[in-house]
């Protein structure tokens, strides 16, 4: 595994890859942020990290900017499901931890799933960002549970409304 670190505007990120895709991105400091390992190699250079960092420097300046990053979040199979979900609001929009589990629910064909459960597997999205975790909000459109801290989910969503 391979880490490097960079500076963006809402603060110090921690980047970790396979060599091939983006496993990690996480604020730090953040709840959940991965701590250093004795199998982990700095290595700045490395060209995932290079595509992820122009990739944030253009999302930072407001540029609305497809994800042609490899990501490789590792997780349970509703883990994984949750975060596809996440990927698939669109960029400046919203949905709440409840309509994802209703549309977890149809999937499955069921009545109904629960909120928390999706609100456990948000919590447990290993890519910040690039994974929108941020863009889940509470029941009634309430800014709740994000790991690098409500401020960074608020600028976020601010960014990607253009205010």
């Amino acid at each position: 595994m391979f880490e490097s670190r960079l500076q963006t505007p809402l603060g110090e990120v921690r980047l970790r890859s396979d060599g091939e895709s983006l496993t990690g991105l996480w604020f730090v400091g953040q709840v959940n942020d991965a701590k250093n390992h004795s199998d982990i190699e700095i290595k700045d250079d490395l060209s995932i990290f290079v595509q992820v960092e122009n990739w944030l420097e253009r999302y930072f300046s407001g540029e609305k900017t497809p994800i042609t990053i490899p990501l490789n979040p590792k997780g349970t199979n509703f883990q994984q499901r949750v975060w596809q979900m996440l990927q698939e609001i669109p960029y400046g929009e919203t949905m709440t931890y409840g309509e994802i589990a209703q549309r977890i629910a149809k999937e499955k064909g069921v009545a109904n799933y629960s909120a928390q459960a999706v609100g456990q597997a948000v919590g447990k999205n290993p890519i910040s960002i690039l994974i929108p975790c941020h863009r889940v909000l509470g029941k009634d459109g309430a800014l709740t549970g994000y790991a690098g801290g409500i401020h960074r989910k608020e600028e976020l969503l601010r960014i990607e409304r253009g205010k």
